[in-house]
């Protein structure tokens, strides 16, 4: 061991595996199986089964563990690890000879708790959803062919040349916008509030990639805070989220109106391909044509139906005589069946027009001889005809009473059959005066 080598042999120098194979046997010899507690961060799966993460303290201190776990032992596991969780690992200690990195080779793993970063994640996620930040309803359908495409992520980025150069495969007609931040840090949750709001402000794309690569759970801290979630919720156009792996998911991923596995994928998702696009302007121009060439033909039609009738002019002129001649005939033999009809219809109602004003003339002639008796039983000559005498003084007024006759004064009297002057020489019956 190491402690045992003394001074001489401490001046020897050594090549750096042979080091830390004593550093590895050192180690083991000292604590051989050991068991740790802390919370996963960084977990991986690799293509053939093992897995791989950090284990950190849950009070957020920055002491790493590297574990590995094989295929073997992992396949034994009771449940999915995950990251954020706080599990207790037993396993060997050693150096991980290629990097000189002290690492756990985990055997057996179990949980103990949620972890401190991963209850803070459940406790926004519940919190966030009750306001309803997270709904269905809320999410806003892609717009089909966009024509720029902003996106918020760190000029440095791997995530930004992933989407870029996704945009720049599929779709090299549609413009695009960086709108830079930090992904990570204490400064990225207000660096990226500021971005997707500037990205409102300015207007100038028709949908916004929010992405960055992979990483712990606290490389990706940034996208699960409060701020970041409402600016997304704010945001004045549909937003697609594209932040770490597949396995990865956030509070903005859940806020934004799409969630892409990957950066590349939310490039994948927000524009259609240059030929998808051809393909569908290729479909719209045939069925343009079609209908252009439909319309042609049928003014075809129409126009050589009108050069035929104006090729024959004196065959459309014979038509329209012939035609002429048979209404005159139809006429003429109509006009007179016409006339019996009428006059068929106008006998009847002569008759009764007739009978009518018979029965009228014959009521008023009564009526008339009536009146006419009742018109000679006032007549005045009836009445002198009986013995009586109308009198009328020299003024030709009627004289109606004795109080009228003054003594010596001329009368006349009219009878039936004459007049006579006649002079007052007596009044009987007056009123003194």
């Amino acid at each position: 061991m190491i402690e045992t080598l003394g001074a001489a042999s401490a001046r020897v120098p050594r090549g750096v595996a042979a080091l830390l194979r004593e550093v590895g046997d050192l180690i083991a010899g000292r604590l051989g199986v050991c068991t740790v507690r802390g919370e996963i961060s960084g977990l991986s799966r690799a293509a053939s089964g093992h897995v791989y993460f950090n284990l950190k303290d849950a009070d957020g201190g920055a002491a790493l563990l590297r574990c590995a776990m094989f295929r073997r032992a992992a396949g034994l596991l009771a449940f999915a690890p995950a990251e954020g969780q706080l599990v207790e690992v037993r396993g060997r200690l050693g150096v991980y000879e290629p990097r000189g990195e002290l690492q756990v080779v985990v055997e057996a793993m179990q949980t103990a708790g949620a972890g401190a970063l991963y209850e803070q994640f459940l406790r926004s996620k519940a919190r966030l959803e009750a306001q309803g930040l997270f709904d269905t309803a809320r999410k806003r359908a892609l717009p089909a062919y966009p024509r720029a495409v902003g996106i918020v992520t760190s000029l440095g980025a791997a995530a930004l040349h992933d989407v870029l150069s996704a945009l720049a495969r599929r779709a090299p007609q549609v413009r695009v916008v960086v709108y830079p931040s930090l992904v990570q840090g204490a400064g990225a949750p207000a660096a990226l509030v500021q971005a997707i709001a500037l990205a409102s402000v300015r207007a100038e794309v028709d949908v916004l990639i929010v992405c960055r690569g992979g990483g712990s759970l606290e490389d990706l801290w940034a996208f699960n805070d409060e701020q970041v979630v409402r600016a997304i919720g704010a945001s004045t156009m549909p937003v697609v989220c594209g932040v770490g792996h597949e396995t990865d998911v956030t509070l903005a991923d859940l806020a934004a109106d799409l969630r892409a596995p990957t950066p590349t994928a939310a490039a994948e998702l927000v524009a259609p391909t240059r030929e998808a696009c051809l393909s569908v302007l290729d479909a719209f121009a045939r069925a343009l044509q079609r209908r252009v060439h439909d319309a042609l033909d049928l003014q075809a039609q129409r126009l050589d139906r009108s050069a035929l009738r104006l090729a024959r002019p004196d065959q459309v002129l014979r038509q329209q005589r012939e035609r002429l001649l048979l209404l005159g005939y139809r006429l003429a033999g109509q006009l007179p069946r016409a006339l019996q009809l009428q006059h068929a219809q106008l006998t009847p109602r002569e008759a009764d027009l007739k009978r009518g004003l018979e029965a009228s003339l014959a009521t008023q002639r009564q009526r008339l001889e009536a009146l006419a008796g009742r018109l000679g039983a006032l007549d005045p000559k009836q009445v002198l005809a009986r013995g009586y005498a109308w009198l009328s003084d020299a003024g030709g007024r009627p004289v109606g009473s004795v109080q009228q006759l003054v003594i010596g004064a001329p009368l006349q009297a009219v009878l039936h059959d004459g007049a006579a002057d006649v002079v007052v020489t007596g009044v009987a019956g007056r009123t003194s005066r």
